[in-house]
């Protein structure tokens, strides 16, 4: 899988967030976006996930040199992020149940397995509603990291998570980040993007 941007830019108003960004991304690397706060780092991420268009620039998705059309791209992201809404008012079951309608595990697992996974097995019947923000974070990490799409998109993956739960997600990202491209937004904070060997730095394209 790789992502390629050709000059690409985004502002608002009349400020530039980033622009002229070109760059390929390619599975064969984990990237880490960094920056400080209100750099843009989520909105690059926006883009590359297609829930923003930029102002300028392209961005083209390809899995072994052959072109994915933009209708298709969501079939091949996955994405949490703090700004991400859950449907709270379903229980944990019924939001499994409804993610994996969309996307596939990357492992047969059932909804039960899948809720054990997240360490969440004792509130499958719970709404969401009721979860601390540690157990919604959980959620969000696992159904995104646990499904096949190849493009993974992690923004701040590990705010509200404790250190238990912070190694849970290394843990993660190990068993089912193998062959994925995985982009991650981080505010410096090691644990998050410790298995990237590639970085941008936002602040870079002003």
């Amino acid at each position: 899988m790789e992502i390629t941007l050709n000059e690409l830019g985004k502002k608002y108003n009349k400020e530039w967030i980033f622009k002229n960004i070109t760059y390929s991304l390619s599975h064969q690397n984990n990237y880490l976006i960094s920056g400080s706060n209100g750099s843009g780092k989520s909105t690059f991420l926006q883009i590359i996930s297609g829930l923003l268009a930029p102002t300028e620039g392209t961005i083209s998705f390809a899995n072994q040199g052959k072109k994915i059309p933009g209708e298709s791209i969501f079939r091949e992201v996955a994405i949490a992020t703090p700004y991400l809404e859950l449907y709270e008012q379903l229980t944990l079951e019924e939001v499994i149940e409804f993610h994996f309608q969309f996307k596939k595990p990357i492992e047969p697992l059932s909804k039960r397995e899948l809720a054990e996974l997240f360490y969440l097995q004792k509130s499958l019947k719970q709404p969401v509603k009721t979860f601390s923000s540690g157990m919604k974070q959980r959620l969000k990490l696992g159904l995104a990291i646990a499904c096949s799409a190849p493009i993974l998109l992690l923004d701040e993956p590990t705010s509200n998570l404790d250190k238990k739960a912070i190694q849970w997600y290394q843990q993660m990202i190990e068993r089912f980040g193998q062959n994925r491209l995985i982009v991650v937004c981080s505010n410096q904070q090691e644990e998050e993007y410790q298995f990237c060997n590639k970085e941008i730095n936002i602040e870079d394209f002003k």
